[in-house]
């Protein structure tokens, strides 16, 4: 699978044989995501469930809580349930039960009866809102069942008020003092004493025939905030169906006992529905147990495709033996470690993420620790799993899997996104649990040096099986063709600690000196955990150092954002718009028009026939070419790019490479971090290198690339004053929520 996939946990709860889901959705999902089948019906909630129920209804707890207590932002209340429809659209009834209840005692707590009132009622009308969404009923359902619910809620008003007498008098006394304070105030001026008089008797009428107005108005509240959160939920959900949904494997279920192995694969062949031709073609191949099998091939080889044949999914034509169901996500049936470890990270704590998802007993016959210390993170049971690198995130991800007692792991391009020694580490790891256990372990990579460790390599070309593979050039040197300025972006000192001062502080840079002169492309070099995205958001300004200085032509940096833009490492969570043409404009700002869309496209490579194409439809490469020319129409003045070659077969990172030495040559200004030192240096000036947090080179030390103009360029002036820059752009943006993202100076 992609790295976008939101495969199936390697520990998600047994659902019984049948389960089919690549992603999170239960055996029998519809194509929306609810769950229809009887059996889901009677089961607990799924680990999917709870941790969307808490963020959702986390969000609600918040909005309510603002709308209760701050009056000017009263009109919160009226998309406060928004967040539980969108629970009620995609899962069990059990489920929006759950979060409302626990969002009620939170709002109770943090702001006392009537918020928590306020809560209740808020869930009542998300409940409505995104079941009538998924059943595809109308406004006319809608307003019907928020009728009723109105009625039903303002008659538990009024007898609530009738109940408790005391409050239902504190209400009226602070309603009449509140009409007295205003007339006095109004009698004061001629012109506003009838406004005065008029308020108090509107009142005194209120508060006559108070039963009526208060059901009245709690009603006619419940039906507006009904149909209001209608209207913003069906917008919602038209960004999602834009969205990739949630990875499915749409496979019919399958009643055997699980026994993924052995699994024969006879001139297996896979079309997509819809699609011209077939993605895999007249595949053979055979899993046995103990067996470490390296499927190898580029982007859009057909790993993917195959990779979902093993774990369950019927082929189009020949066939797939196993003795049994695969089991996906099931104790003693297939796991999957996927590309991007933080998408099967669940956990707050390692040892609480490796047993995520098992049913209590299960868990209980877990040994956390023998398991962390067999993928080499021994004694990290109570670590954070924020504070864990790229590399032993991946290891957990495995724990996870081992936890589940798996028969066949697949590990689908787990080694993509960590640096060397990680990945060597990881290839050992996984090579070994078939002589550990009773296994089998198929790694899916475009790493050729992966497979040297495997019982057998199958190397995958245009979905059909082949000797090897097609040897794609190496980056030759890049001369540059224009000299280099003064010094523009300077770090001094800088140190960066998380969660400073709290107990959780987790330090990641410490003392970092660093100068880069303008049009200079340098190389950060360090493996995971030294720091290196801590530094690229200190020098894109999205955090400020916590001692220290890091400055842009004199001024801080993060005082100008926008000026350095910084190119994520996944490059789909920075892309938000529907089409190509629209994100690059999106970057550029108000009044870039087609002209410039095309420029940036050109100076990126791409053809500017792709402007009406969908981001969806971009491959890896795309999608990080057009994140650059994005960044091209911003006009930034230094570009900070995050493991730009991270997920690329050796095809795209030779394109990216050419491509970033086109952008240095046009005068930009390139800072370059990333573990993959042999092809990104082919163009840049300069290295230097980041253990630690800490880069051991002083200024004058610091290793340049030899033959380029830094070998023997003379040392940089002292930073110049303030300079005149041009308008900033955009700044980049960390879509998909991990952090802060920025845009046009505010939060997005």
């Amino acid at each position: 699978m992609s790295d976008q996939s939101a495969a199936t946990r390697p520990g998600e709860p047994d659902r019984g044989p049948g389960a089919t889901a690549l992603g999170s959705r239960g055996p029998d999902a519809t194509p929306d995501g609810t769950e229809q089948s009887g059996l889901e019906r009677g089961t607990a909630l799924r680990p999917i469930e709870l941790a969307t129920g808490a963020v959702l209804g986390g969000v609600t707890v918040g909005l309510v809580t603002i709308g209760t207590v701050v009056p000017f932002a009263a009109a919160l209340q009226l998309v406060a349930a928004v967040p539980m429809g969108l629970l009620a659209h995609r899962y069990r009834f059990r489920a929006v039960f759950t979060a409302s209840v626990s969002a009620a005692l939170v709002t109770f707590v943090a702001a006392g009866l009537t918020a928590a009132m306020a809560m209740v009622a808020t869930a009542t009308i998300g409940g409505i809102v995104g079941t009538v969404k998924r059943r595809h009923g109308g406004l006319v359902a809608v307003t019907g069942l928020s009728l009723l619910a109105g009625v039903a809620w303002g008659a538990f008003s009024i007898g609530f008020l009738l109940t408790f007498s005391a409050t239902r008098n504190l209400l009226f006394d602070t309603l009449r003092n509140t009409a007295t304070g205003l007339n006095e105030l109004t009698s004061r001026q001629q012109h506003l004493e009838p406004l005065g008089r008029g308020v108090l008797r509107l009142t005194e009428t209120i508060l006559q025939w108070w039963w009526v107005y208060i059901g009245g108005t709690v009603m006619a509240g419940t039906v507006v905030t009904a149909l209001v959160s209608w209207f913003v939920l069906g917008s919602v959900l038209d960004r999602l169906a834009w969205l990739p949904g949630t990875d499915r494997l749409d496979a019919p279920a399958d009643h055997r006992p699980i026994a993924p192995l052995p699994v024969a694969l006879r001139a297996a062949a896979y079309r997509y529905p819809g699609a011209p031709a077939d993605a895999l073609t007249g595949i053979h191949l055979r899993v046995e147990v103990g067996e470490f099998v390296a499927v190898v091939g580029h982007n859009g080889s057909g790993k993917s495709t195959l990779t979902r044949l093993l774990a369950g999914l019927p082929p189009s034509s020949g066939t797939v033996d196993r003795p049994g169901s695969a089991g996906l996500g099931h104790r003693g049936g297939t796991a999957l470690v996927l590309q991007r470890p933080e998408s099967q990270t669940l956990g707050v704590l390692v040892a609480d993420d490796v047993v995520w998802g098992l049913p209590a007993a299960p868990a209980a016959e877990v040994d956390i620790d023998a398991l962390l210390h067999e993928v080499g993170l021994d004694g990290m049971g109570d670590r954070e799993t924020a504070t864990l690198s790229g590399g032993q995130q991946q290891r957990l991800a495995v724990a996870a899997a081992l936890a589940r007692r798996p028969a066949l792991l697949i590990a689908d391009e787990a080694t993509s996104m960590i640096d060397p020694d990680g990945r060597r580490e990881l290839v050992t790891l996984l090579a070994a649990l078939p002589k550990r256990h009773a296994m089998a372990v198929v790694l899916v990579t475009h790493h050729e040096a992966d497979a040297d460790a495997a019982d057998r390599v199958v190397h995958l070309a245009a979905g059909r099986m082949v000797d090897h593979l097609p040897a794609w050039p190496k980056p030759a040197r890049a001369q540059r063709r224009r000299p280099m300025g003064d010094t523009l972006l300077e770090l001094r000192g800088v140190r960066h600690t998380y969660n400073r001062g709290t107990p959780w502080e987790a330090p990641a840079l410490h003392g970092v000196d660093l100068s880069v002169r303008r049009g200079e492309a340098l190389l950060v070099v360090g493996g995971n955990g030294s720091g290196k995205s801590t530094l690229a958001w200190i020098m894109a300004g999205l955090i400020a150092p916590s001692t220290g200085r890091c400055d842009l032509a004199g001024k801080p940096v993060s005082k100008q954002i926008g000026r350095v833009e910084l190119a994520f490492q996944h490059s789909r969570l920075q892309l938000q718009r529907h089409t190509v043409g629209e994100e690059v404009a999106d970057w550029g700002g108000d009044g870039t028009g087609s002209g410039t869309v095309g420029k940036a496209l050109d100076a990126v490579g791409l053809d500017r026939a792709l402007t009406t194409r969908s981001i969806e439809e971009l491959s890896g490469g795309q999608a990080k070419r057009v994140v650059l020319a994005a960044i091209v129409a911003a006009h930034p003045q230094v570009v900070v790019l995050d493991e730009p070659l991270a997920g690329l077969d050796p095809e795209g990172r030779a394109d990216i490479v050419e491509l970033l030495a086109r952008l240095r040559d046009s005068g930009l200004t390139l800072i370059v971090i990333s573990h993959d030192v042999e092809d990104v240096a082919t163009i840049c000036d300069r290295i230097v290198h980041l253990r630690a947090g800490r880069i051991p080179e002083t200024e004058a030390a610091q290793v340049p690339v030899p033959g380029t103009e830094a070998d023997t360029a003379p040392a940089p002036p002292d930073p110049p004053g303030p300079a005149r820059h041009p308008a900033p752009g955009p700044a980049w943006r960390l879509r998909g929520g991990d952090a802060h993202g920025i845009d046009r100076g505010g939060a997005r």
